[in-house]
């Protein structure tokens, strides 16, 4: 660690919250440290820690995915010298692709996490824009000022890490997204000890965790989160009870740990595995591959070949659990999968638990599986699913091993996080020293204290294709379209003359059903002729004047005779 003095100005840390507080998914959170005794200007230097996505609500019309505003990123382009991964789940990793358009920077993390990264990077051609370095559990990497710390911890994608970063203001911990699971599938637990440890240490003159950000999407949930293996049991139960019949499951791609005890628990009845969809069929080979998973290769079958077997002897394990409208399982309750076709003898169990907001797209997705005669089974009805987020007791126990200065929940609607600062109240961290935070917020470690610096950019950056060309104009349109129509008005007019020569004409969609409404468009037509007119008639020549007396006349009508508010689209021509 470079020998930086701290003051209270020039030694300072910035934390800079770029998404994921007050929401599920964008995680996105930078450090900015360095620069000698006076610390600041270009010669301070930032890394990120994730980089992720969020799906779009329902009202974000044609939005494929939502992605943390670049702006400070973009504007620091030349002081950021890394990302840190803490894992390979989309809302962590699934913006490297986006944000490597915008600069060139190295990547760390897990192999698994920097592998399940790697194929959304190379699917968009940026390879060439980054390099990718591996770590192993409890290494630690000299990245800049920043001496960062990996440590194991146990989630629902296997080899995640919490994030130490060692700087001249104490230890930064990041939690990641965490359980504490005791009995994990791959023995690999939730490094507390080393926690421990931390909280011990001096170093740079200051003893623990001078700030701790914990993962606070189940703080709301009394109790312990159940172990990953006893899902297992229920697996194989289910396999038991639906002897004779095909079995399709749907997980995330990235769950490896849920994919294990599903090939186990249909080997072990005597199935053979085909996976289903491309990002699981990639995920399980480099699973595979990483020594992460274990299937025997005689019992992983392609996809095509599943019509040799009878019913009773397949699992296919799909894509699609939370109901994308182009998913595997989507297509397949649609009847468009190409590969499958389903029957009333199909079992299909869905393990895993809606995302919030995605409720209504697996309702449609399990109304249709049921619909083409399958049997379905899903966590309602069976503990097909268990969470990999730390509840309440688990992140009372956190708390009371890490001991931190400060407490700054992360990751989780705003209500995730004031339930989570009110267990780090309750466990000891004095209340003035527990910082409720939201996106674009900034935090000022010092040697006296850690308070508000500021704000920068934070809002929401749609996807819908490319990158950028969508804003909030664009979904206010389309919000308009949606719910109201559209109302586009034609008229041709003689500027010599100040005449109008054709029309005005109407064409409407999702106003009124023109065949139906002949009457109410004649007498909207003549208003509006009237009122362009009467403009003309004024010595109005200039073409947008006249639109926006053709959009005025037309959308008083309209909402005087129909009390909606449609679009309206004036287009005025010249003779």
């Amino acid at each position: 660690m470079p020998d930086v003095t701290p003051t209270a100005d020039g030694g300072a840390v910035r934390i800079v919250f770029l998404g994921g507080l007050g929401e599920i998914g964008r995680n996105c959170m930078a450090l900015e440290s360095g620069g000698g005794p006076q610390g600041d200007g270009a010669d301070r230097k930032i890394i990120l820690i994730d980089c992720g996505l969020m799906f779009p609500d329902a009202d974000m019309h044609g939005i494929d995915l939502v992605l943390p505003d670049f702006t400070y990123l973009r504007e620091n382009a030349e002081r950021i010298i890394g990302v840190v991964a803490t894992h390979g789940h989309e809302d962590h990793v699934g913006g490297l692709q986006f944000l490597l358009r915008e600069l060139e920077v190295p990547i760390y993390g897990s192999a698994l996490t920097l592998g399940l990264a790697r194929n959304r990077i190379e699917e968009a051609g940026l390879l060439g824009r980054t390099e990718l370095r591996v770590v192993a559990d409890g290494e630690r990497v000299q990245i800049g000022p920043f001496d960062v710390e990996f440590i194991p911890v146990t989630h629902s994608v296997p080899h995640a890490h919490a994030i130490a970063v060692h700087t001249n203001q104490g230890v930064i911990l990041h939690s990641g997204d965490f359980k504490l699971d005791l009995t994990p599938v791959d023995g690999r637990r939730t490094d507390l000890a080393r926690i421990g440890q931390l909280a011990k240490t001096v170093a740079n003159g200051r003893k623990g965790i001078r700030v701790l950000l914990a993962d606070s999407t189940n703080s709301e949930e009394e109790g312990h989160a159940p172990s990953e293996t006893s899902v297992g049991s229920v697996l194989r139960s289910l396999f038991a009870e639906n002897k004779g019949r095909r079995i399709i499951t749907a997980s995330f791609a990235s769950h490896l740990h849920r994919i294990q005890q599903i090939a186990d628990a249909a080997i072990e009845s005597g199935r053979v595995v085909a996976t289903l969809g491309l990002s699981m069929r990639k995920n399980v080979q480099l699973g595979i591959d990483l020594g992460v998973l274990s299937i025997p290769a005689s019992k992983l079958v392609d996809i095509e070949e599943i019509d040799r077997y009878e019913p009773g002897e397949i699992c296919v394990i799909s894509t699609g659990s939370q109901g994308e409208p182009m998913s595997a399982l989507a297509l397949l309750a649609r009847g468009e999968n190409k590969f499958v076709k389903l029957s009333e003898h199909d079992t299909v169990i869905l393990s895993s638990h809606a995302i919030p907001g995605n409720e209504g797209n697996i309702n449609r997705v399990m109304d249709g599986l049921i619909r083409a005669g399958a049997h379905v089974v899903h966590s309602g009805i069976r503990d097909v699913h268990a969470t990999g987020h730390a509840q309440a007791d688990e992140l009372k126990t956190y708390l009371s091993i890490a001991q931190p200065e400060w407490y700054v929940p992360v990751h989780g609607e705003f209500r995730h996080l004031v339930a989570n600062a009110a267990l780090g109240t309750l466990m000891g961290v004095p209340r003035d020293h527990v910082l409720v935070c939201e996106d674009g917020d900034v935090l000022c470690v010092t040697d006296e204290r850690v308070e508000m610096s500021g704000r920068v950019p934070s809002g929401y950056l749609y996807v819908d294709g490319i990158v950028g060309d969508v804003g909030q104009g664009v979904l206010r349109d389309r919000r308009v379209l949606a719910s109201e129509g559209v109302v586009v008005v034609v008229v041709t007019v003689d500027q010599q003359s100040g005449k109008v020569l054709v029309g005005p004409e109407i064409i409407t969609r999702g106003w009124v059903y023109a065949p139906e409404a002949e009457d109410l468009l004649d007498e909207a037509c003549d208003t509006i002729a009237a009122a362009v007119e009467a403009s003309l008639a004024k010595g109005v020549r200039d073409v947008e004047q006249l639109e926006r007396d053709v959009r005025r006349a037309a959308g008083r009508f309209v909402s005087e005779r129909t009390r909606r508010r449609p679009m309206i689209v004036p287009v005025v021509m010249e003779a």
